[in-house]
C-alpha cells in the first residue's frame, strides 16, 4: 500500500467511526479498529497530512479528528463498492411497492420506503407532466349529449374531464370521436399532443366539426395545463434526532425543506437514472441547505419522470444511502412503465 492509499485509507477509518459513533476520531482508534498494519505514529503523520489538505478537521474541544466536507467529498467520489441492499431488503422494497393501487399511493410509499431504509428525510417528486406520453384517451357517452374525456399517460396519471355538447350523439358518432382522438394522441408527448388535437376539428366531418372544436378545446386546456410541481416529504424527524449535525440551525433546513422551490431544484440536477447524484455542505447552492447533504437521482425507464433522494447531515452513511436511493428508483421506475 503506498502512501497516498495509506492515507485514504486512514481517510475512510475516520468517516467510518464518525458517522457511526459521532466521536471525534484519534490515532489509536484507527488503530484499534481498522487493520491498517501501520502504527499509531505513522496514522498520526497520515492524519497531519489529511489535515493539511482540508480534508479533516480538528473540532475545538477534541483531541480527535472530523472530516470536512471536501474529506467526505473524496470518500464519495472514491466509493469502488456501495453497500448492495441485503435480500431481505430488496424483498422488502418489491413487496412494499408492488402492493400500491395508483400514482398517488406509489409515491407515498415510496417516500415512507425511502426515509425507512436510509433513516433521513425522503422527498419524491410527482412524474413531470412535460415529460410525459399519452398512453391512451378513452370516450365514454354518459348521455347522448353528454361525454366523459379519460386521458392516461405513460407515468401513470389519468384526468377526466366531462363535456356538454350541445347536441345529441349516436354511438357511431361517439365510436368515430374516439378513433379520431386516438389516432392523433397516443403515443404522443405532451406538447405534440395538443398540437394535434388543435388541428382536429379541420379533419372532423362535417356534422360532427362543432363537437369535436368542443372536445378539443377542453382537451387543450388539459394537455397543456400544468399544475404546481407536486412533491411528497417523508421523515422530516430523522433530522431532530441528532441537532448536533447541524450547527447553523436545524430550523433553516426545516424551513428550507418547506419550501418546495428549494428542493425542486436539487432535484432537477439529478437527470441520470442510472446515477446518485452526492452534493455535499458547501456544495449545496441554497445557504439553508449548507449543513446537509442530499442524494438524488432521476426515476423512470427509458424517459426520466421526475427526481427522489434523501436529504440529511453531511455526516451520514453514504453507501447505504447511495444504494438504497438507486433502488428505491429503479423499483418505481419499473411499477410506472407496468402500469
Amino acid at each position: 500500500m503506498n502512501a497516498d492509499e495509506r492515507r485514504f485509507a486512514v481517510l475512510r477509518a475516520i468517516v467510518a467511526d464518525y458517522v457511526s459513533t459521532q466521536e471525534p476520531v484519534g490515532s489509536k482508534m484507527i488503530v484499534e479498529r481498522h487493520n491498517l498494519g501501520v502504527s499509531s505514529a505513522t496514522v498520526r503523520n497520515d492524519m497531519a497530512v489529511l489535515e493539511e489538505d482540508g480534508l479533516i478537521a480538528q473540532p475545538h474541544t477534541s483531541a480527535g479528528r472530523v472530516p470536512t466536507d471536501k474529506g467526505y467529498r473524496m470518500f464519495v467520489d472514491r466509493l469502488t463498492q456501495v453497500k448492495p441492499l441485503s435480500a431481505a431488503e430488496r424483498r422488502a422494497v418489491t413487496a412494499f411497492l408492488d402492493g400500491a393501487v395508483d400514482l398517488d399511493d406509489v409515491m407515498r410509499r415510496s417516500v415512507r420506503l425511502l426515509a425507512q431504509l436510509t433513516r433521513q428525510v425522503a422527498v419524491v417528486q410527482y412524474p413531470t407532466l412535460t415529460r410525459s406520453t399519452v398512453r391512451h384517451c378513452e370516450v365514454v357517452a354518459l348521455t347522448p349529449a353528454r361525454l366523459m374525456l379519460v386521458l392516461i399517460t405513460d407515468s401513470g396519471r389519468v384526468d377526466q374531464r366531462v363535456v356538454d355538447l350541445g347536441q345529441v350523439l349516436t354511438d357511431d358518432d361517439v365510436a368515430q370521436i374516439r378513433t379520431l382522438l386516438g389516432a392523433s394522441l397516443t403515443g404522443r408527448p405532451l406538447a405534440a399532443a395538443s398540437v394535434a388535437v388543435a388541428d382536429l376539428p379541420g379533419t372532423a366531418p362535417a356534422e360532427l366539426r362543432d363537437v369535436v372544436t368542443t372536445v378539443a378545446t377542453v382537451l387543450i386546456e388539459t394537455l397543456v395545463e400544468h399544475p404546481e410541481e407536486r412533491l411528497v416529504l417523508g421523515g422530516t424527524g430523522n433530522l431532530t434526532r441528532n441537532v448536533a449535525d447541524f450547527p447553523g440551525s436545524l430550523r433553516t433546513v426545516l424551513e428550507a425543506l418547506e419550501e418546495q422551490v428549494v428542493v425542486l431544484k436539487l432535484l432537477a440536477a439529478a437527470q441520470d437514472p442510472g446515477t446518485v447524484t452526492v452534493r455535499i455542505g458547501e456544495e449545496n447552492e441554497a445557504e439553508e441547505m449548507r449543513d446537509t447533504s442530499v442524494l438524488s437521482i432521476g426515476y423512470g425507464t427509458g424517459t426520466v419522470l421526475g427526481g427522489m433522494g434523501v436529504v440529511g447531515p453531511t455526516r451520514m452513511d453514504y453507501p447505504g444511502s447511495i444504494a438504497a436511493v438507486h433502488a428505491v428508483a429503479r423499483y418505481v421506475g419499473e411499477i410506472l412503465a407496468g402500469r
